[in-house]
């Protein structure tokens, strides 16, 4: 049984001095997350988030998009079937580059979409915080801190810790099994 300890904060520095509190009270930065209408700048320095791997695969499959795209063009035009339309050279590198770019684009999309998709477990169409009815506000004002504790008894001092640090409102959600 998992609890997810919740608290609405004002604005993105509320939330900030908030974790950066939480933190220093000694919760686990992998027990903590935030929800924000926008991004906070900041605060995944605050949460200690390592760089997502996703942009550099999306640098190799773009350069693999690129260099598979060229080889095509090269080999079909130039190698496997050259032909002499107006005495032009069969290997003409300007005339391969919008198709080059176009599918370096498209590996680099598709790879970011797939890679999203795997390592953020996307989409995830339900969350039990989404049961808490002001958790509404996540999306259109309210900056929430979520604290996830493994049990229940733990629940207490992270609600005190958060209305001592004047969250607007503090809620416990269980995750239903």
């Amino acid at each position: 049984m998992r609890y997810w300890v919740v608290g609405e904060f004002g604005s993105g520095d509320e939330v900030k001095k908030a974790v950066k509190r939480l933190r220093e009270l000694g919760y686990a930065k992998e027990a903590m997350d935030v929800f924000s209408p926008y991004p906070v700048e900041g605060i995944d320095e605050v949460l200690e988030l390592r760089p997502s791997p996703v942009r550099g695969f999306a640098f190799v499959a773009g350069l693999g998009g690129a260099a598979f795209a060229y080889a095509v063009q090269w080999f079909c035009n130039a190698y496997d079937w050259p032909l002499n339309v107006g005495n032009r050279p069969p290997h003409a590198g300007p005339a391969f580059f919008p198709i080059t770019f176009e599918t370096m684009v498209l590996f680099a999309s598709l790879t970011i979409f797939f890679s999203l998709m795997a390592i953020y477990r996307f989409p995830r169409p339900h969350h039990p915080l989404f049961e808490l009815e002001s958790f509404r506000t996540a999306s259109t004002g309210g900056f929430w801190v979520s604290v996830t504790t493994e049990r229940q008894a733990e629940t207490e001092p992270v609600l005190r810790h958060l209305r001592e640090l004047a969250a607007r409102t503090t809620s416990v959600v269980e995750e239903e099994t």
